[in-house]
């Protein structure tokens, strides 16, 4: 090889070896990617693994940390549940304690009605001192129980009561059952049953309660005893008291009326006054005495409330006519004036409401006002008020003048005397009859008293007079000192369409426009207005107008024509026939007064029942000045027979007689009228005794009315007025001094 060949190896061979060398440092970068990719793989797989190996650890240790958790909760449920198991043992130790501290028996039955436990009170009311070893059942225990409870009785009262027992028990709801065994205890058993069947009985131990039991009914039975006793002896009180008072009161208020001197009269008047105070308190007593023992009843019936105000402000008059206070109604012109109640409570109220206001006002008037609005089915409700111008109540004083035996001690009242029973029994009486009471007052201002109750009308909703022919008269003058007075008068002619011109006194009326030209003067007779003067200055200037005296019954009629006396306060009813007689005087009846005498007419005929010799005089005295054929009856027997062969028109009946007493009299009238289809004739019960309300005897008896000794000579005069028949003359007459006119 020459040198130029040796050269040119040598140099492919280093070019060779520098190829090489580069794909060899190629090779090896490659590898050392490779490497590197593979470490970090491998660093990955290392990080997970350490990773997974520190989760793999942490959750070796929360399952450590867990199962110590749950190793602590173990041993506490543990305890827990031991201490669970020791206050169960306590708290049934506990409750058995309890059960057995108890006087009452207890017991609990499984569904199949065994018995599970009971306490020693009930194991000794069935005999047992403990727990029976054996399951006992409630039928075993039942016969037990008859065994000890009718230890005498025969089997079959046994047999019937355990069949009873057992049946009691079957139903749903389990009715309480008594029992008294032998021992002298007594149970009342009180079973219920349970969610799961089960029976829990309980036998309440009541020996104590059936022993106070007994002992109120002893007393009870000798407390109602002691009050029939009362009762009688009040009764008994009142008519003893009252039969010889009728004597005394009735005498004395003739002997009034008499001539006498001025002691003689101060006498009389004083036994007369001292009369009916002691009989107000007897009544107050008697009525206080039923309310406290709640016996006091209502009997409703039909009755006019206007002519029971009227009547009730006629027997006031007198002692207001002694003070010259006026005593006025104002009712509702718009209401009915028939309702139905118990008339003799609603009167009772009345007077003792009334009978205040005048005994407690010395001068001005004493006002009763009716108003009312209808509540629909005929029924009203009533705001009736008593208002007054006497001596006030202070407001500190309001809320005690309606307790019992309560007067408000003051200066100013300390004259006047009483029980001080009359409130508390008007409230009584008001509540009774479902309503209420209230009172407003001023000292020195006077007062109103007023209740509200809600009364069925008696008669039609229509009010007012429905006159048949229409009244002629037009201009009337009306003459009363009271404002008020002339305002009531005014309402009630104004009612029937006649124009009114009111005055103050009898010289403004002579002095008034137009007084010649009136149909009709309307005067209010008071101590400042003279009747008979009035007139006669009327006559004297020419006018001839008829004249209308509203004045106190038994007032002196002037003897003059053309003057008229009407009661005082006026009722509707009388007002209106008034008017009638006026505006027709030709069908009018009656003498003296304008109207066609009517002279053949026969006089009434009143039969008196009465047994006692003295309450006989007293009442034909009283009646001396009437116009009636009077008879008298001195027993039942004699009144029977009286009634047939007298027929009289109106009858008043004593009601305490020996042998047949009026009741039964009346009842003897009532059924042979029936047989002989007669009208009834009014019967008018005197009584000495303080009835319950004449609404009793009416259901009873058939009387009408009732009328409580000692007698007055004006409820008497009302009474007769009140039955006057068609075909009988009036039994007052102006020919007859101290009488009003026969025309009203």
């Amino acid at each position: 090889m020459n040198r130029a060949e040796t050269g040119l190896s040598y140099i492919e061979r280093l070019a060779r070896e520098r190829r090489g060398r580069l794909a060899a440092e190629r090779l090896l970068e490659q590898k050392q990617r490779e490497l590197f990719a593979a470490n970090v793989q491998l660093a990955r797989h290392a990080r997970a693994l350490s990773e997974e190996i520190v989760e793999q650890r942490h959750g070796l240790e929360v399952a450590r940390s867990e199962a110590e958790v749950l190793r602590g909760q173990t041993s506490d449920a543990l305890n827990e549940l031991q201490r669970a198991n020791a206050a169960a043992r306590t708290a049934e130790r506990r409750l058995w304690e309890a059960l057995e501290t108890i006087r009452d028996g207890f017991a609990l039955f499984d569904k199949r009605q065994r018995l599970i436990a009971a306490n020693r009170v009930y194991l000794s009311m069935i005999g047992e001192e403990e727990m029976p070893l054996a399951e006992i059942a409630y039928s075993d225990i039942v016969t037990r129980l008859a065994e000890r409870a009718f230890a005498g009785a025969a089997p079959e009262v046994r047999h019937a009561w355990h069949e009873a027992m057992i049946a009691r028990i079957a139903g749903d709801e389990i009715e309480p059952r008594v029992i008294h065994l032998g021992d002298g205890r007594h149970f009342r058993l009180m079973d219920r049953r349970g969610t799961f069947g089960d029976l829990v009985s309980l036998a309440r131990d009541i020996t104590q309660a059936v022993a106070r039991e007994a002992e109120l009914s002893e007393a009870r039975e000798k407390a109602e005893a002691a009050s029939r006793a009362k009762s009688a002896f009040l009764a008994n009180m009142s008519h003893e008291i009252r039969t010889p008072m009728n004597g005394v009161v009735g005498m004395a208020e003739l002997l009034c009326e008499t001539v006498l001197t001025d002691e003689q009269r101060l006498c009389a008047e004083t036994i007369r006054s001292s009369g009916e105070a002691l009989l107000a308190i007897i009544n107050d007593v008697l009525d206080y005495s039923k309310i406290e023992a709640q016996r006091l009843k209502l009997y409703p019936e039909p009755f006019d409330l206007e002519r029971c105000l009227h009547e009730v402000i006629l027997l006031l008059q007198p002692s207001a006519q002694e003070k010259g206070i006026s005593v006025l109604a104002d009712f509702d012109l718009f209401l009915p004036t028939r309702f139905i109640g118990d008339r003799g409570r609603v009167r009772q109220i009345l007077t003792n409401l009334l009978g205040n206001a005048v005994k407690f006002t010395q001068s001005g008037h004493v006002l009763a006002r009716v108003v009312g609005i209808e509540r629909g089915e005929g029924r009203f409700e009533l705001h009736i008020s008593v208002e007054d111008t006497g001596i006030g109540i202070k407001a500190e004083h309001l809320d005690a003048i309606f307790g019992e035996f309560s007067q408000v001690e003051s200066e100013s009242n300390r004259q006047f005397e009483g029980t001080g029973l009359g409130l508390a029994i008007t409230r009584q009486l008001v509540d009774l009859m479902g309503g209420t009471m209230w009172v407003e007052s001023e000292p020195g201002e006077g007062s109103c008293f007023g209740f509200r109750i809600i009364l069925p009308a008696a008669e039609p909703i229509a009010t007012g007079i429905a006159p048949q022919r229409p009244v002629r008269l037009r201009k009337v003058l009306v003459v009363a000192d009271a404002q008020i007075s002339r305002a009531i008068l005014q309402r009630q002619l104004e009612t029937f369409g006649l124009a009114v011109t009111a005055c103050r006194s009898g010289d403004e009326a002579l002095a008034a426009p137009g007084a010649g030209a009136v149909d009709l003067i309307l005067a209010e007779q008071s101590p400042r207005l003279d009747g008979a003067g009035f007139v006669r200055g009327l006559r004297e200037s020419g006018i001839a107008a008829p004249v209308a005296l509203a004045a106190a019954e038994g007032t002196t009629a002037p003897d003059m024509p053309g003057v008229h006396l009407i009661a005082q306060p006026v009722l509707r009813s009388a007002l209106f026939r008034l008017l009638e007689a006026l505006s027709y005087p030709a069908l009018a009846q009656g003498g003296g007064d304008g109207v066609s005498p009517g002279g053949a007419r026969r006089p009434m005929r009143v039969l008196a029942v009465e047994d006692n010799r003295t309450n006989q005089l007293v009442f034909s005295k009283m009646v001396a000045d009437l116009d009636i054929e009077l008879g008298f009856a001195g027993d039942g027997h004699q009144a029977v027979a009286e009634w047939r062969r007298f027929r009289p028109d109106l009858i008043f009946m004593d009601i305490s007689m020996p042998g047949m007493d009026g009741r039964e009299t009346t009842a003897a009238i009532r059924a042979a009228e029936m047989a002989g289809d007669l009208a009834p004739v009014p019967i008018v019960a005197l009584t000495a005794h303080a009835p319950d309300s004449d609404g009793a005897w009416s259901l009873e008896a058939g009387i009408d009315r009732w009328l409580t000794k000692p007698l007055k000579k004006s409820a008497i005069l009302s009474t007769v007025l009140a039955f006057v028949p068609a075909d009988a003359r009036p039994p007052l007459s102006l020919a007859r001094p101290s009488q009003p006119s026969a025309t009203i």
